[in-house]
Order: structure tokens, then sequence, then C-alpha cells
């Protein structure tokens, strides 16, 4: 069957949802008995824990449940004085160094998805070879049926052929970065200046390739929230838990924020182990209290809303200080527009593969949810949105590939209701349904190295991972 002009769609955990059904659902209305092998260990890589300018790419090739999970997480470019060609070219050959770690994670991850298309493939023609062979015995409603189900499945083949087009495009980039980087390193060596400028140009247009790379592999729309994991019962009703979004996945500290206005105290757990069992903790002290539930760890630091006004807060754990704090331009504060639980919600901080965002409301938006990009450095707004729809009636809301997700309520019965595009400039109301187990969700935050929402949900601190749909042009269309 061919598909000519058709954009398939395929993200890996999806594909996990189809092996589940061919193992399950298949042999047993055809009368067989075999079974799909999975891996059922995690493997988790890291390859690098890469300066503040440069790449950090965490991948997992398998979950237990079967899941595929991969997540990028890549920094805005920054450019490079004119000054200092030593250092320069030092950040330069540690930036190359950077995409080409990045390259090999990419090109692993690559592969490894395409093995798994591959086998998806080899089973769907068993499956198709064997209920060919039982088309005697099965009914003629059965027959349709299962005829139909593998006739969706055939659209497999035009993405296995797009996962072997990327496989040559990284191969591609791997060489130009390997070139590259010979040539700063003949640079270097003779710390001269010939050549700087365009070697420069050609490192940052490296990163953009990759960058787009990693947000085709590692992005895609939200179809699907799983049931919930809890992790412990700790605290009051409100509060907040995090881990850092950048970190390496050698670093799984856990950051606790109990409470919703004029808190100060924040405790960091070593590891999740550690938070579970209340062990092996260190307090921080803010300067300056919180107000809300909608912070985020992000590179290190803390952002959070400073009680009673419209000021984010950078605070640095390592330091133990504030880099910068700014007032966010027309934001309400102070209950004036909060989420529907109330809580001093007006302010909330969010990161995704693409950095740092600030969801609020100001007068001159009526109410309606402002989501806006942050530069993390500076917290300056880079760009906003007015997405039109109305704060108080929302009962959290969180970032995943820049789109902001809504859920209608915070109580029980809760569903992701609104999508708002920030790369479009548009919106579309969903139904992925929501199991809010405890009944009062005050937090709720998207991590994207982990691919994971974390809710705090009545004193419950609770996980939930995400089903995301990727979509892939066969055609070679946009």
């Amino acid at each position: 069957m061919s598909v000519p002009l058709l954009k398939i769609g395929a993200v890996l955990s999806t594909m996990a949802m189809v092996t589940n059904w061919m193992s399950q659902t298949l042999p047993s209305l055809v009368g067989l008995n075999g079974t799909v092998s999975r891996a059922g260990a995690s493997e988790k890589i890291t390859l690098f824990q890469s300066p503040e300018e440069g790449w950090q790419l965490y991948t997992s090739a398998q979950a237990p449940d079967g899941k595929c999970i991969c997540t990028a997480v890549i920094p805005a470019q920054s450019t490079c004085s004119r000054d200092g060609r030593s250092r320069e070219l030092r950040q330069l050959m540690e930036k190359v160094q950077n995409v080409s770690q990045s390259m090999e994670v990419l090109e692993l991850r690559t592969y490894r998805d395409l093995q798994y298309v591959r086998s998806m493939e080899t089973l769907m023609r068993s499956l198709d070879a064997r209920l060919r062979a039982a088309d005697g015995s099965l009914s003629a409603k059965s027959f349709q049926e299962l005829k139909g189900r593998m006739t969706e499945l055939l659209p497999l083949s035009s993405v296995l052929e797009q996962y072997k087009a990327d496989m040559r495009t990284i191969v591609r980039l791997r060489e130009e970065v390997r070139n590259l980087s010979g040539s700063l390193a003949a640079i270097q060596e003779e710390m001269g200046a010939y050549g700087y400028e365009d070697l420069q140009q050609r490192v940052m247009a490296l990163e953009a390739r990759l960058h787009a790379c990693a947000q085709k592999l590692g992005c895609g729309k939200l179809t699907g929230v799983s049931n919930p994991i809890t992790v412990r019962a700790m605290g009051s009703r409100f509060g907040s838990w995090m881990t850092d979004t950048m970190a390496p996945s050698a670093d799984s500290r856990v950051w606790y924020m109990d409470g919703y206005y004029k808190g100060r105290r924040v405790l960091e757990f070593r590891t999740l182990g550690d938070f579970i069992k209340g062990q092996n903790f260190i307090q921080h002290l803010l300067p300056q209290p919180w107000a809300g539930t909608g912070h985020v760890v992000y590179n290190g630091s803390l952002f959070y809303n400073k009680y009673q006004s419209n000021v984010v807060v950078k605070y640095h754990f390592r330091s133990r200080s504030v880099l910068v704090q700014r007032s966010l331009p027309g934001a309400g504060y102070n209950n004036t527009f909060p989420y529907s639980w109330g809580g001093f919600s007006d302010m909330d901080f969010m990161v995704d593969e693409s950095g740092l965002w600030a969801v609020y409301t100001t007068n001159q938006n009526a109410g309606n949810i402002v989501v806006s990009r942050l530069d993390p450095h500076t917290l300056e707004v880079v760009r906003s949105w007015d997405t039109g729809y109305p704060k108080r009636s929302a009962g959290e809301a969180f970032m995943i590939c820049g789109v902001l997700y809504v859920t209608n309520s915070h109580l029980a019965g809760a569903k992701v209701y609104f999508a708002y595009f920030t790369n479009t400039s548009s919106y579309e109301y969903t139904d992925v349904p929501f199991h809010n187990q405890y009944s009062h969700i005050s937090m709720l935050d998207y991590n994207p190295r982990e691919r994971a929402l974390y809710t705090w949900n009545n004193g419950h601190q609770v996980l939930y991972n995400v089903t995301l749909f990727h979509v892939i042009s066969t055609a070679g269309g946009p």
C-alpha cells in the first residue's frame, strides 16, 4: 500500500502502544499464543555535563513499560565576544565538542528508534501472514476488523524510511563537526585569529541544524496522560516539588516547598530516594518570601514570584544568593488573577524543551492568560502571546514543546481542555483525560528532561507520564 503525500504520525511512546496492541489484542483474536519481547530495564544515558552555554541531551532507550523516551534540552544561542581571542577559541572548542557529543546521542537514539520500527515492521508482516493463514477460521466481522487494523499499521513503512533519512543526515552533520573541530584545534595551537569569524558562523550554523534535528526527534503534540504515580504524601494541602530540568541524569536532587504564600524554606534532597524516605536534605532560606506554587528550578537556580509583588526572583542554590530580580510588566499579583483554586497563583513559571516561560494575566488582557518567553539570565520578556483563555477558568497549566496546555479544573474530573501553540499563535480545544486522584491539584509542571508531569495533589507528590504524537513528513514537505 502506497501513501503518497501523506503525513504519518509517529512517536516513540505511541510505538509502544502499537506494540502493546499487536502483542496482546491481535494474538488473542487470531488464536495465536506468541508474545512480543521488550527490554524491561531502564537504560538512561548521559554523555556529558555541559557549561551554561552548551548542549545537554538526555535519552532513555526504553522504559520498563515499553515506552521509548528521549529529551533534548537546548538553550538559546549566544554570540561570542570579539575580545580575548584565546578565551573565545576555547569557548568555541567546548561548543563544538558539545555539539559532537550531542550528535553521538542523536545518532545512538535514532539508530535504536530505527531498530524498534524495523522490529514492528517484521512483526506486522508476520502477523499479516498468520492472519491470511487463519482466514478460514475467523468470522467475517473479526476478519474485517483485523484487516482494518493491519491497514492502519501499514504506514509504519513510511516512518521507517524517514528514520533512515534521519540517520544519513546525522552522519553528514557528524562529519562536518569533525572537520570543524580539526580546524579549531589547529588555530588554537597557533593561537592565531585567522578564520575565526568564519569558524564562529559555522559553529552557529551547526548548532541551528542540530537544534532543528533534536526538536524534530524530541517534540510532539500531547495525546495522552498516564495514570498517576504517587511518590510521597508529605506537607500541607498546597505546595510544590521539582527537579532541575537542565541537570544531567546523575543529578537527581529534589526541591520541596510547602505552602503557597509567605514561605521562605526550601528543602533540597540529594536524590529522589532520599525524598521518598525524608532523609539527606539541606535547607535553603530564601531572602524574600514566595507567593503561589508556580516555582521552577532551571540550571541550578530557583525562579519564583516574590510575595505581594509581580517581581520574578532568580535564586542561585550553590551561592545561596539572588542573582537577579525583575518586575514582570503589568502582571497581576496577590490573588488578582489566580488559577481557579486561588492560592496566590497569579504567576506560574515553567520550563520546556525551548527554555523558560511565565504564565500570568494583565488588566490589559482582560484576565486572559498571557504566556511570555523569558531570558533566564536577565528575566527580560523576549516575547509574549495573549491566549484568549480566562485564567480564572483554568485549573492549572504547563508547557510542552512551546505549547501551553490548560486543564479545565483543579478538582476531580479535570482534563486537558485547551492548547495554545506559540509557534503559530493559534489555539485549539482538546479532550485529554487527566486522572485527578486526590481531588485538589495546586501545582502542575512539565519536566522536559524526564518527559513527566510533576503535581502537588492535596498533600501528595505525584508524577504522570505523557504521550507525545510526532508528525513526520514522508513526502519531503514542511
